[in-house]
């Protein structure tokens, strides 16, 4: 018998450190959203930023922008509520959600209090930052560094 999705990719964590995540800079965002292009191009294979797995949040009259990236949060609450077991965390701490798995019930959607996991118009499936295979491209192809990669390892902390 085949093990399921998450387990046979690795995907079978509740807890376990985070080592991969997306800091944001906010100082230095311009608020152009070419991160948000990226993003949606790799995810739907078109540039609409709607459908990107970050936001730009534009403050104060477009004074100044601040990208919202998933936390990918210790205590997950889209994956404590999901009753189908499709959220999981991988090895480097990345918390994932098999599309196989998802019921579509929206409770994820509902829990993410950085209102990051959306459901997918095509699927009606739900969907969030999956930070690329630690390779994300709002991080490549952001011009000012408002969005950095980071990896916390045994020797750089």
């Amino acid at each position: 018998m085949k093990p399921p999705w998450h387990v046979a990719h690795g995907f079978h964590k509740r807890e376990g450190p985070i080592t991969h995540f997306i800091k944001t800079n906010f100082d230095l965002c311009t608020g152009c959203c070419i991160c948000q292009m990226a993003c949606s191009m790799e995810k739907t294979g078109g540039y609409n930023p709607g459908r990107s797995r970050l936001i730009i949040s534009h403050k104060r009259e477009n004074l100044y922008h601040k990208p919202i990236v998933c936390n990918q949060c210790k205590n997950a609450y889209c994956m404590n509520v999901c009753p189908a077991g499709a959220i999981t965390r991988n090895d480097q701490g990345v918390v994932l959600i098999d599309p196989e798995s998802c019921i579509g019930c929206r409770l994820c959607v509902e829990f993410c209090p950085e209102h990051l996991v959306t459901m997918d118009p095509d699927t009606d499936k739900a969907v969030k930052c999956d930070m690329c295979g630690n390779d994300p491209e709002c991080v490549k192809a952001c011009p000012t560094g408002a969005l950095e990669l980071i990896e916390r390892g045994e020797n750089n902390g």
